[in-house]
């Protein structure tokens, strides 16, 4: 409030000792070496199993992201359906579900389909107990296999989600720029707006021509 006339100034408390509230981050370069060690200790600790689990590849929201594609929460009930998983079952492998959400297109749920498709292909399954295989569990040889492969990856590694600009004739890095489409765009707009002008003109060419022929 602005002070008018001959009143009292106001109590403003600018003797606060504020030295000792300052918060510094002068551990930061630490914490980010404790953050990676742990990720490699716990990778390590979970190997061969990957260490985030598979996500669905969704739309981002409204028209001005959309034409992008990202990590989804969860695949929907219908994907799992549609795929022949169990819902039980998904998170048990390491599948992301999302109960709540819902497939608004053909494409999107083809899409997750073929995904969880491909992962449940290359998935090794180790059976709970050693020698007591149940059905759909891996093979000993496989499982061996899968030991002896000191690799440590993750499924946005293994089925990463891209995006692709595609045009009608293929993939934006085809197209070759033969035709201006600025250009094309404004003698669009330029034929619309001078469409009566034209025809009026047009007209009046007729006439005069018409009338030179008498």
């Amino acid at each position: 409030m602005a002070i008018k006339h001959n009143n009292q100034l106001q109590k403003n408390h600018f003797h606060k000792d504020w030295q000792r509230r300052v918060r510094v981050h002068f551990d930061q370069p630490g914490r980010k070496q404790r953050r990676r060690s742990a990720r490699v200790a716990k990778a390590a600790a979970i190997a061969p199993r990957p260490v985030d689990r598979l996500r669905p590849v969704v739309r981002c929201p409204t028209i001005k992201y959309n034409r992008r594609v990202r990590p989804g929460r969860g695949f929907s009930l219908a994907e799992l359906k549609a795929a022949g998983i169990p819902r039980k079952l998904a998170p048990t492998i390491g599948i992301a579900v999302d109960p709540r959400r819902q497939n608004l297109s053909e494409e999107s749920l083809k899409a997750n389909v073929e995904r969880l498709q491909e992962y449940r292909k290359r998935l090794i399954l180790f059976p709970r107990r050693n020698g007591k295989a149940k059905s759909g569990d891996a093979s000993a040889e496989d499982v061996k296999a899968a030991k002896q492969g000191n690799v440590i990856k993750s499924t946005s590694e293994i089925l990463p989600i891209k995006n692709v600009v595609e045009f009608e004739e293929g993939p934006i890095s085809n197209y070759k720029g033969e035709e201006n489409a600025f250009r094309k765009l404004r003698e669009a707009r330029s034929e619309a707006r001078l469409v009566g002008i034209r025809a009026k003109r047009a007209a009046a060419k007729a006439e005069e021509d018409a009338a030179k022929k008498k």
